[in-house]
């Protein structure tokens, strides 16, 4: 029980780090530049950047989900890919029901703490007090 008083307390909601905020900007500014080349997969950096925005700083999901999701990304690319289809568009709209069933389980498990935990999770007194 004493591991437990040296764990930083837990927090809920929205959160952001410097580090959060250089590997966004890095992000933006490789978008920028693969596109001035033309690179017709350009849309990839800027698709997984709003995912990790999303996952990691407002619904604060799970590492399994998270890669479950990526594989996902990975298959869904590849099909686009193969099927000489370039259009970032298409490929998100494709993902987006994985995108939306990945913060829908994470919102609905007692283990929520992202955006609007304290109103979505009745649990989470239980989850910030380390009881769960």
């Amino acid at each position: 029980m004493n591991e437990l008083k040296n764990l930083p307390a837990r927090r809920h909601g929205f959160r952001i780090s410097y580090g959060d905020a250089v590997i966004l900007a890095a992000g933006f500014a490789g978008t920028l530049w693969l596109r001035s080349m033309d690179f017709p997969l350009w849309w990839i950096v800027p698709m997984a950047l709003g995912h990790f925005l999303l996952f990691c700083n407002v619904f604060l999901v799970w590492r399994k989900w998270e890669l479950l999701w990526a594989a996902a990304f990975i298959v869904n690319v590849t099909i686009h890919v193969a099927f000489d289809d370039f259009d970032g568009l298409s490929a998100l709209l494709w993902q987006s029901p994985m995108t939306i069933l990945v913060m829908l389980w994470q919102i609905r498990s007692p283990w929520y703490h992202g955006i609007l935990a304290s109103r979505l999770n009745p649990r989470l007194q239980d989850y910030l007090e380390g009881r769960l």
